[in-house]
């Protein structure tokens, strides 16, 4: 396959894909689908299963209920039903059956504690997390209003090192444009804890200023939201983040007075681990949040 075929077909299914994380609430009509991104529906579901090795049927039900099983266990104020209709569910009776399927309980017990093992043994896939020492109970978060952030991107399936592969393709596409000033960017569609971590959608972003980049240059763009989010400062090493995001959802947030939204959470790097020497990261961590 010519690479200016591949890079054409990459950018629909990413945008399909991002499109999908983005309309989660609603339900998604794939005729509309189609129309929006001005190719037929043959065509669509084609590429998509070609690039993401699964069909946008798929992907729409495993989201849905990946994003519904964390706000059932961090959005304590509200109700099943309120939760089900934010991921898009037409009915409570539906989303209870697919639940059960999914994670062999009820939401009902999901939320009463269910989801502690499944978390537990969710992260523990991970031995660098497993093995952190490090804790984030002294962490204090301030609470920022956040501007849309435009961002090139490239997309990796899991959050994982590989991810490192990733972020040297976004150095060298750096280096090649002759970009001096710019924010490196990690967003995580996805929460560990509940989500494996093979399945994760991890999108690797560089946002640049005052550079006048070429329209064919590689890589595509998107918005990542604006919006009110904690914003927490931490340092760390391998395992620390992904034992953080864990503490984050599982702890901090049940805790906390606030809720989470369907928005992506992101980090902005300070220093990223996977552009350095010594493996070591400094980063602001963004979980979109709600009063």
């Amino acid at each position: 396959m010519k690479r200016e075929t591949l890079n054409k077909k990459t950018k629909i299914s990413n945008d399909i894909l991002f499109y999908i994380y983005s309309h989660i609430d609603v339900d998604i009509n794939m005729d509309e689908l189609a129309d929006h991104f001005k190719i037929s529906k043959f065509y669509m579901h084609k590429i998509f299963k070609e690039i993401f090795g699964r069909n946008i049927y798929e992907s729409i039900k495993s989201i849905r209920l990946q994003k519904a099983a964390t706000l059932l266990f961090t959005n304590k104020y509200s109700t099943i039903t309120d939760i089900a209709l934010l991921c898009g569910y037409s009915s409570q009776t539906s989303f209870i059956r697919v639940f059960k399927e999914r994670f062999h309980m009820t939401p009902t017990e999901w939320r009463k504690g269910g989801y502690r093992m499944y978390s537990k043994n969710n992260i523990e896939e991970s031995a660098n997390a497993k093995n952190s020492n490090a804790t984030f109970d002294h962490l204090v978060p301030t609470i920022v209003k956040m501007p849309q952030i435009e961002a090139y991107y490239i997309r990796h399936n899991g959050y994982t090192d590989k991810v490192r592969q990733t972020w040297q393709k976004i150095q060298s596409w750096i280096y090649s444009n002759n970009i001096d000033k710019h924010q490196q960017i990690a967003l995580f569609h996805d929460n560990p804890a509940i989500t494996p971590l093979d399945e994760c959608q991890y999108v690797a972003c560089v946002q640049v200023d005052d550079v006048k980049i070429s329209e064919d240059a590689r890589l595509p763009k998107f918005k990542i939201f604006g919006g009110t989010y904690a914003k927490f400062d931490l340092k760390g090493t391998d395992g620390d983040l992904l034992k953080f995001m864990h503490w984050l959802y599982s702890e901090w947030l049940p805790n906390s007075e606030y809720e989470t939204t369907t928005k992506p959470q992101y980090a902005i790097y300070q220093k990223n681990k996977y552009l350095s020497d010594d493996n070591l990261f400094e980063l602001s961590f963004y979980l979109s949040i709600k009063f």
